[in-house]
């Protein structure tokens, strides 16, 4: 009955990858094969297994679910309090701050300008997030979509870089982050380079191509900016950053600390709301409205379910030793480098979340920080950016400037492959003879 599990994600997966000619959001397959995945593990009463110091040992089925959900949903608490603070900040135009600094119009400039801003964002507020808000603040900086969708493409690359170094960048660097696998000042260390070198050498190629060369026509300026935009900014993006050092701090998975950021930030925003309701006139029909009970209500929830249907569905392949079995066969085959650097293309076709938790359950017996580890890391954060369908920051950057599959492919893919390949290179390069050199 394992091979029907099996059948049963394999299908599954392939409803999700062709969610756009199914014309069913991929949340749908994605919760449909965890619960038929586990219910076909339980009415046939298989044996299931749990990690431990010792290998795999046997357990109960609902001692498994258990501790499968458990982990899981640290991971999806965890992105609902971060993407709630974002919502929050959205909601008093902090993002609108960070338009104050692009002051160009020169098309190379204003490149590296959305690059670096790209970088630097992903790695606080993710991937996803980071390329939201720049595209958002593209639109209102260039009027021709013709011209925006270069940089758009560049975006997509450059957030992915950025998201790869940081523990909260990615979905994928903050499971292996909350699954202890990595450590915040370990992985920075060791995929800072690497991913600069990701971002740096496709945007100064770019920068060499006649899309970035001239001048662009601006947009017209008649944004009315919120006076706490600034402050809202700051402090938010603040106590993101706060998180990984609260749990360096207390040794509490990082959910806890996420969600002291929120109270903090959630007092604010109330207060301030609060005394501009009270100076404005009270009388009126429009009501108090809660800055959070807004941003919930604008929050990712079919992404959060999404991720709950594959890493569970995953946990069952896990608790039946088969991910274990596999990762054993592919060591004793092609290498575990070769292997994580494939998975790096693979997450281009397939979404890197179900790829990284497989990962984690086909190398159990790694240390924690393991080279392995953060080159997993960088590979599944950084492949994706070769196909537009092959991150979050790709398929919502296809949705917000309707770009095209092949232009994308055409156009952007060459650059995406540049770097995950010059990336891979420094990765070896600096973790393999510089770190070795300089502990001599």
């Amino acid at each position: 009955m394992e091979f029907v599990v099996l059948i049963i994600f394999i299908l599954g997966y392939l409803a999700i990858t062709l969610e756009h000619n199914l014309k069913i959001d991929k949340l749908v397959p994605a919760l449909a094969m965890m619960a038929l995945a586990w219910a076909v593990v339980s009415l046939s009463h298989l044996p299931v297994f749990e990690v431990s110091p010792h290998g795999l040992e046997e357990s109960t089925v609902e001692a498994v679910l258990l501790h499968h959900f458990g982990k899981t949903c640290e991971i999806l608490i965890f992105l609902i309090g971060a993407m709630t603070i974002v919502e929050i900040i959205d909601h008093f135009d902090g993002f609108a701050t960070i338009k104050k600094f692009i002051k160009t119009n020169q098309k190379k400039t204003l490149l590296w300008i959305v690059a670096i801003l790209a970088f630097i964002l992903s790695a606080i507020i993710d991937n996803l997030t980071a390329t939201i808000v720049l595209i958002s603040i593209l639109a209102k900086l260039i009027k021709k979509r013709e011209e925006r969708i270069w940089y758009v493409g560049l975006i997509v690359i450059t957030a992915n870089a950025g998201g790869a170094w940081s523990p909260i960048g990615d979905v994928t660097t903050t499971m292996l982050w909350m699954g202890e696998k990595v450590t915040t000042l370990k992985l920075m260390e060791h995929l800072i380079l690497p991913s600069l070198v990701c971002m740096l050498i496709p945007t100064y190629v770019a920068s060499k191509m006649k899309a970035f060369q001239g001048t662009f026509d601006t947009a017209e300026e008649n944004e009315v900016v919120n006076k706490h935009s600034a402050f809202m900014l700051y402090l938010g993006l603040a106590l993101i950053v706060a998180v990984p050092v609260f749990k360096t701090l207390t040794h509490l998975p990082p959910y806890v600390g996420m969600m002291l950021s929120l109270a903090l930030f959630t007092i604010f925003a109330e207060l301030i709301t609060n005394r501009e309701f009270e100076i404005s006139d009270a009388t009126s029909d429009t009501g108090h409205i809660s800055p959070v009970h807004s941003a919930l209500g604008k929050i990712e929830m079919p992404s959060l379910l999404f991720f709950l249907g594959i890493l569970m569905t995953v946990a069952a392949l896990e608790s039946l030793g088969m991910i274990f079995q596999f990762g054993q066969s592919v060591e004793g085959s092609i290498g575990t480098d070769l292997f994580i650097i494939i998975l790096g293309f693979a997450s281009a076709v397939v979404d890197n979340v179900p790829l990284v938790a497989a990962g984690m359950g086909m190398f159990p017996d790694l240390a924690m920080d393991h080279p392995d580890w953060h080159l997993i890391a960088f590979t599944a954060g950084t492949g994706g950016s070769m196909l537009i369908i092959g991150s979050a920051a790709g398929v919502v950057a296809m949705g917000m400037e309707k770009i095209d599959f092949f232009w994308y492919l055409k156009k952007i893919a060459w650059l995406a492959l540049v770097g995950y390949i010059s990336g891979v290179a420094a990765f070896y390069f600096f973790n393999h003879y510089l770190f070795n050199a300089l502990s001599v």
